[in-house]
């Protein structure tokens, strides 16, 4: 069964959101308050609805309690996005992700009990300077103040050779967990897979583990 998620406001973020949630392969419910924008996305996702998510029977009526996932990507009204991830949250949704403005916004949001906070802003600028600075990583992503994921591509000094071979977590403490190459990725047996050129590494890790593996490791 796919996994069923709801997108509460059809913004930039909500919207970009639910289209890449249909491509794969999830039902999506999308709510917004603008007609307009609902019947945008009446053809893209599963079902585009017009309410107001600031009223609880109208969220109960649509089985909010039901989804698996629920996404809050209300932009400016901070006061709508307050009060629909505390309705969310009295429903039992079991996991809530909501989009902050800024840094009270954030702070009520994770004491109403908000799984997690969209900063986009906050996120792209991290992930911008973290690239710029990086010689050979193709992407960085935080996934927490601790731990990271990076891409970077084989370099010829690593081409020929296994992951085995590299021990990249005996040697850097990060640990390799998919190869793409050309247009698959592989996430079985790549221990003894000779690495070739094209190779991009998909490796976890502390992030100063990772900046050492860059800096040293290819």
């Amino acid at each position: 069964m796919n996994k069923q998620f709801a997108v509460i406001g059809l913004g930039q973020l909500g919207s970009s959101i639910s289209i890449e949630l249909t491509n794969m392969g999830c039902e999506v419910l999308a709510i917004d308050i603008d007609l307009d924008k609902v019947n945008d996305y009446a053809d893209v996702v599963t079902q585009a609805v017009q309410a107001d998510s600031t009223d609880e029977k109208v969220l109960l009526a649509l089985g909010i309690r039901n989804f698996d996932h629920v996404i809050v990507a209300i932009g400016r009204n901070i006061q709508a996005s307050i009060l629909t991830t505390l309705l969310l949250k009295e429903a039992g949704v079991k996991e809530i992700w909501a989009k902050a403005q800024n840094d009270y916004h954030e702070k009520i949001l994770k004491k109403l009990g908000a799984d997690k906070i969209i900063r986009p802003e906050v996120e792209i600028g991290f992930r911008i300077a973290h690239l710029a600075t990086a010689n050979k990583i193709l992407d960085y992503i935080e996934l927490s103040k601790d731990y990271s994921i990076i891409e970077i591509e084989v370099t010829d000094r690593l081409i020929g050779k296994s992951i085995m071979e590299i021990d990249v977590r005996a040697n850097y403490g990060c640990n390799v967990i998919a190869i793409r190459r050309d247009r698959s990725v592989v996430v079985r047996n790549i221990g003894e897979l000779k690495l070739k050129h094209g190779d991009v590494l998909l490796i976890i890790g502390k992030s100063e583990d990772l900046e050492r593996f860059e800096k040293q490791g290819v």
